[in-house]
């Protein structure tokens, strides 16, 4: 810690009994916070719990009625002095903002933009705080994207976002908060949109800039096992309130407050480190289902599918390379890799929204693809999808009962009667209260949206859900419930899973067999066990390896 008892440091950033209202809803109930000189401090908590709104009030960009009803936010000048962030006005808050305090955003796909190169986003972070000088920008550009870990970043400077990766992306975003070499840095869920391995590289280089440069970090997330990872103290949020904070190891071993304890108790990467660490198999009620498989549901063969590149005549790349597993009538087959490895190119085949260019994907035998008329619309009813986000899966002027009763509108399955009574069963079937039926999605959270979600790929019962990154967009606690209620409809209903997902620590709860995939090629399938607690492949090893807590697992 920078912070030694006997020789205590003023505060770079002191947030006292600050408070914050939504129109007349108050948000953050008087919450106090220090961040030190070259200190990293984590703000954890679900969603909802006001982690978010309390770093937007630091920098004055509060959303649509979001304003400061109370308290102090005070940032200490190199000269000694202090401004009060919650009083001050536009003007110097502008200096503030990029120069004193760096903000790096959660998802680089909506905070950079598409029509502009990143060198002159980057360029634009430079000019708007007083550089000038055409030469001198660039070569900072280019000075910047080097130091953020972008290879040939000279040429890379004149691309578009969409010709780079996620984690490629971030470091953008990592450049232009760096830019102005502020004091502190914000990162707000920084990596929850990447792939475990991904996400390691970047904090890593994010850790190695901080340190090197003596900036202050205040990072944002949800996830335990990461702050413990990263920071030097955790701060914990609940309900607009801070319920209790200390150091990774107070916190996670004597976790003092309720809450925290249960965030312990439901975060996947922590309980996969600690397995992990003490070589434990998985013990789950729903590994019994392995005992009782009969056949496989859905079996892939062989697997390729390739794709033309747009501008460049007769070029392809192989997006799924000879790829073959199966997944046992009523178990959870899981497959696992970072962006790109092709798990969601095999997903959409077995759905039928892609065609195989050669191989075969069956349901009992028969292909989607393949399948045509009478036959492929039966085949559809038997394999439905569970998407990653249920804030951009289910339209938002739908009410609940529309969204679930579409599938059975769609394939003209019983009457109005009848089907409003399907739909408060399947309410009851997610846990879900019926009264929500007339509910449009926005007045849902996260986690009750992708109950709806899970609702809707019910409808039809089908016998295999495709289930793509379904938990990756919610917080822990809710991701858990959801996890819970998937294995609860399993056992219930004989389903059987395929999970798709980058996160291997949500994979050790829910999958009986694993599937590794890398660049389109399986590097290693087996059942859970094997693959967590003697992996084969040296991928699988750093897979595991990254994911985050280890350092304190119990």
């Amino acid at each position: 810690m920078p912070q030694d008892a006997e020789n205590p440091t003023s505060p770079l950033l002191s947030v006292r009994d600050l408070r914050v209202s939504f129109g007349d809803t108050p948000a953050v109930h008087g919450v106090d916070l220090d961040v030190l000189p070259g200190e990293r401090v984590a703000i954890v908590g679900q969603s909802g719990s006001g982690k978010s709104t309390v770093v937007a009030a630091i920098l004055r960009l509060l959303p649509g009625a979001g304003h400061i009803t109370g308290g102090t936010i005070e940032l200490a000048g190199p000269d000694g002095s202090t401004l009060d962030l919650a009083q001050a006005t536009e003007a110097p808050m502008r200096q503030v903002r990029g120069a004193r305090i760096g903000l790096v955003p959660q998802d680089p796909s909506t905070n950079l933009n598409p029509s502009m190169k990143v060198g002159a986003q980057i360029a634009d972070a430079l000019r708007t705080h007083g550089l000038r000088g055409h030469d001198e920008v660039q070569r900072r550009v280019v000075a910047l994207m080097t130091e953020a870990g972008i290879p040939e970043a000279e040429r890379r400077a004149g691309q578009f976002p969409h010709e780079f990766s996620g984690g490629m992306r971030q470091r953008v975003l990592i450049a232009i908060a760096l830019a102005r070499e502020p004091q502190l840095l914000i990162a707000d869920e920084p990596t929850s949109a990447l792939d475990v391995t991904v996400q390691r590289q970047i904090l890593n280089h994010l850790q190695t800039l901080v340190e090197s440069r003596g900036t202050s970090l205040l990072f944002i997330t949800h996830d335990l096992g990461l702050a413990a990872d990263r920071t030097d103290r955790i701060v914990v949020m609940l309900e607009g309130r801070v319920v209790e904070q200390g150091t990774p190891e107070q916190i996670l071993r004597r976790p003092q407050h309720e809450y925290t304890k249960r965030l312990v108790a439901a975060a996947p990467t922590l309980a996969s480190a600690t397995a992990l660490r003490r070589g434990e198999a998985v013990l789950d009620d729903a590994t019994d289902a392995k005992e009782a498989r009969v056949g496989s549901i859905l079996t892939v063969t062989d697997l390729v599918k390739e794709f033309r590149l747009r501008g460049r005549r007769g070029e392809q790349v192989r997006a799924v390379d000879h790829v073959s597993f199966e997944v046992p009538r009523g178990t959870t087959t899981a497959i696992v890799g970072e962006s790109g490895s092709g798990k969601t190119t095999v997903a959409r085949i077995v759905l039928g929204l892609e065609s195989a260019t050669s191989g075969s994907a069956l349901i009992d035998g028969e292909s989607i693809t393949a399948s045509r008329g009478a036959s492929r619309r039966a085949l559809r009813r038997r394999v439905q999808p569970v998407f990653q986000d249920p804030y951009g899966s289910l339209d938002p002027s739908y009410s609940v009962e529309r969204l679930i009763d579409e599938p059975l509108r769609i394939f003209g399955v019983g009457d109005r009667v009848s089907r409003r009574q399907r739909v408060a069963e399947l309410l009851d079937q997610v846990a879900l209260p019926r009264s929500v039926a007339q509910s449009r999605p926005n007045e849902l959270s996260g986690g009750q949206r992708q109950r709806v979600a899970i609702a809707r790929a019910l409808a039809l019962e089908p016998e295999l859900l495709i289930c793509d990154e379904a938990v990756s967009a919610l917080d822990v606690l809710v991701q858990e419930q959801i996890l819970e209620l998937l294995g609860d409809l399993q056992r219930r209903l004989g389903l059987s899973y395929l999970f798709i997902t980058h996160d291997l620590a949500v994979v050790r709860q829910i999958a009986h067999d694993v599937v590794v995939m890398r660049k389109g090629a399986v590097v290693e399938r087996g059942s859970v066990d094997d693959i967590f607690l003697s992996p084969r492949a040296e991928y699988t090893t750093e897979l595991l390896g990254a994911i985050p807590g280890a350092s304190l697992a119990l």
